[in-house]
């Protein structure tokens, strides 16, 4: 794997450049790349689905461990230069590939299973990718992603904090968040501005709280309408959301039903309380 130096002389070499429309941050110590393949607990068995290849940190040791390695890379330069220097091994599949637009649909029945999924996220696209891995839930087994660490921190956020928000409720029934590893700039180059975090995502096989697949755009929506101004009280918020066409009234009699207090703000429910406003309003 590439150290610093040794990227930035390929970099020069090929004429290439980390796109800052990219977001693209390469991952440089071997080290921190072999503890992100460890702690997600690959097996020989596995097909992972690699979101960014880059210039394969993770995408070496992770094909050392699996079965096969499906990654995808948007960056035409990088994929010529794989194409070129064949250092990849034999089990990867490297394809030009926009991780966002990515059919993880197909991908599930192409793999015939979950899709296992490791990425170093730019972080101009972590909060996109993670609203479509809600979106497949269904297709998806776990995710091992470094993130912005602030990202990191929003999904792993205590009910009441400031970093508590839409993707904490959102991925609270569907999903186990759990912190691995926390990264330091140097680890990367260009260096980032900011600390990154390994979060691992276990997609729960069944969802909890009895909310048909059928609610769960409503249950966004009601979410993302409780926190679009946060500062507000839920009676406030909820009225601007624009989903309750008799307005106040409305918006009061729901949460009253549900036993919730009307001057709360939206980083004092928890998910199982939003689940509930949805199975009222659902009626």
């Amino acid at each position: 794997m590439p150290a610093r130096k040794t990227l930035k002389e390929i970099l020069k070499r090929n004429r290439l450049a980390p796109q800052k429309s990219l977001g693209q941050n390469f991952l440089a110590n071997d080290q921190v790349a072999t503890r992100i393949v460890e702690d997600a607990c690959v097996t020989a068995n596995d097909t992972i689905i690699e979101l960014g290849v880059g210039f394969g940190s993770l995408t070496i040791p992770l094909a050392a461990r699996a079965a096969r390695v499906i990654g995808l890379e948007i960056d035409a330069g990088i994929v010529n230069w794989h194409a070129e220097q064949n250092l990849l091994p034999p089990n990867v599949d490297l394809r030009h590939q926009d991780l966002l637009e990515a059919d993880f649909r197909a991908l599930a029945e192409e793999t015939a299973a979950p899709l296992k999924i490791v990425a170093n996220l730019p972080y101009s696209v972590s909060s996109p990718l993670l609203f479509k891995l809600l979106d497949n839930v269904d297709v998806l087994d776990w995710a091992v992603l470094m993130l912005q660490k602030e990202v990191a921190d929003r999904l792993t956020a205590a009910r009441g904090t400031k970093d508590y928000g839409i993707l904490t409720v959102l991925f609270a029934p569907l999903a186990v968040v759990e912190r691995l590893l926390l990264v330091a700039p140097g680890n990367f180059h260009p260096k980032p501005k900011v600390d990154s975090t390994v979060i691992r995502i276990l997609f729960n096989k069944t969802r909890p709280f009895d909310l048909p697949s059928s609610r769960w755009p409503t249950f966004k929506k009601i979410v993302k309408g409780a926190f679009q101004q946060r500062r507000k009280t839920l009676l406030n918020a909820l009225t601007a959301s624009g989903m309750f066409p008799d307005g106040k009234d409305q918006v009061r009699s729901l949460l009253n039903e549900a036993g919730l207090d009307p001057l709360k703000r939206a980083e004092n429910l928890s998910a199982s309380e939003y689940m509930e406003l949805t199975r009222l309003y659902c009626r």
